[in-house]
């Protein structure tokens, strides 16, 4: 008979999930006025643009694996060989994928200029991409064993981190910052390695390029909802790469940088009521939510809006101050992300209406490329222009999915998700 594994409480899971939020909120952070201040704004701006390239090459690789994946393992869970072989072959097919990600990657490097004159930087952040296969975050999740997830986040963040703020002072050592990621993911594999041995799991890759394939079917439903989400979250910072200089790239980035903490703070909430809105459909949950978490949400963002100059100053040096217009033009994405994440997966997931959820974020991100394309071909393509219209497709997310929570309200009222 196969060994099973303990698994922990939800309470401990949750507060788990909670403590790596924390920290990917914290360490962006340290490492935001760090190296502001210590590269030029030409050198920031190849940071940041080839770390939204890498976005796309996670996409790929990731392949809606972390969905897929987790629902697979937990299906099995009590069956370690199982496991080990579901596991096999979402590893294998990640690795396959990472060479299509490459050669995506590469072309771009002929075509793009920054990632051009910046090669070897590039192909160094890469690395950490190729890696991530071995990290089997999908298996831990699955297995309901976050802590591991937490502990191995933690401590590539805390090595890379750490030796950033040792090793890089100027533009010159801005090759570091890759390689110093490379070094976090390998400690990071060689604790995970440990951790699947102690659980008595054995990678199991006998069906090969057949399990594989499966595994890449599954998880293409998946894939295109990832899609669509990061063509909603990344695409700007390429385009802004390709036709507008460095320092425009720069400013962008350490604005979009700043939103991105601050959503971050939306989603432990958006987390933790998601559980219990799938046991009990009680649309009051998400009333409440609005009523307290809104008006500190506007409170917030009247404080971006009345103080991004100082803000940009504190957070990235006088350098960045010229960027507030922009910082201003994206608080009414701050605004509007709140509730359009609390109608998403929380509201409308847990009615079971996954079809619709992911209908919203394409819609969203096909209303932001018409816009940016309408901004590109009449000439008005500007930090300012697509700092607004990121805001409005923030709007319309939340629009999309608001008509969706009135469309079957009824579905909360009786407490019966559809089948």
């Amino acid at each position: 008979m196969s060994k099973k594994i303990k698994r922990k409480g939800i309470a401990f899971n949750v507060s788990m999930l909670y403590i790596m939020n924390i920290a990917k909120l914290v360490f962006p952070l340290i490492t935001l006025p760090y190296l502001t201040r210590v590269l030029s704004v030409d050198g920031y701006a190849v940071v940041s643009y080839v770390k939204a390239m890498m976005v796309y090459a996670q996409l790929i690789v990731g392949f809606g694996f972390m969905l897929s994946g987790v629902k697979k393992i937990a299906e099995v869970r009590d069956d370690l060989e199982a496991v080990g072989r579901e596991s096999a072959n979402i590893v294998l097919a990640r690795g396959i994928l990472c060479f299509a990600s490459l050669a995506v990657l590469l072309v771009g490097c002929m075509f793009i200029p920054i990632l051009k004159e910046n090669f070897a930087y590039t192909m160094l952040a890469f690395v950490p991409i190729a890696l991530a296969p071995l990290l089997v975050d999908f298996m831990f999740r699955g297995l309901e064993q976050m802590q591991i997830i937490t502990i191995r986040y933690v401590l590539m963040k805390t090595i890379s981190v750490g030796l950033t703020l040792v090793m890089v002072k100027s533009d010159a050592d801005i090759l570091w910052i890759p390689i110093l990621d490379i070094l976090s993911s390998l400690v990071a594999i060689i604790l995970v390695m440990y951790e699947v041995k102690k659980l008595g799991i054995k990678l199991d890759f006998s069906e090969g390029f057949k399990g594989a394939w499966r595994a890449l079917k599954i998880s293409s439903i998946y894939f295109v909802s990832e899609a669509a989400t990061t063509v909603f979250g990344a695409l700007n910072t390429v385009l802004i790469g390709i036709f507008m200089s460095k320092s425009d790239v720069a400013y962008w980035a350490v604005c979009l940088q700043l939103v991105s903490a601050v959503r971050s703070m939306y989603t432990p909430i958006t987390n933790g009521i998601y559980p219990q809105m799938t046991k009990t459909k009680d649309a009051n949950l998400i009333k409440k939510s609005l009523k307290y978490f809104m008006p500190l949400v506007t409170a917030g963002c009247l404080i971006v809006l009345f103080g991004a100059k100082y803000i940009l100053v504190i957070a990235g040096s006088a350098k960045y101050a010229a960027a507030a217009p922009t910082m201003r033009c994206l608080v009414p994405t701050l605004f509007f992300a709140y509730p359009a994440l609390l109608l998403g997966w929380p509201t409308l997931g847990a009615i079971n209406r996954v079809a619709e959820t992911t209908k919203t974020t394409i819609s969203a991100a096909l209303v932001q490329i018409a816009g940016l394309v309408l901004l590109g071909v009449t000439g008005n393509f500007t930090l300012i222009t697509v700092a607004l219209l990121k805001s409005f497709t923030e709007l319309c997310l939340m629009s999309f999915r608001l008509r969706y929570v009135l469309k079957y309200k009824n579905e909360f009222a009786s407490g019966a998700a559809k089948k």
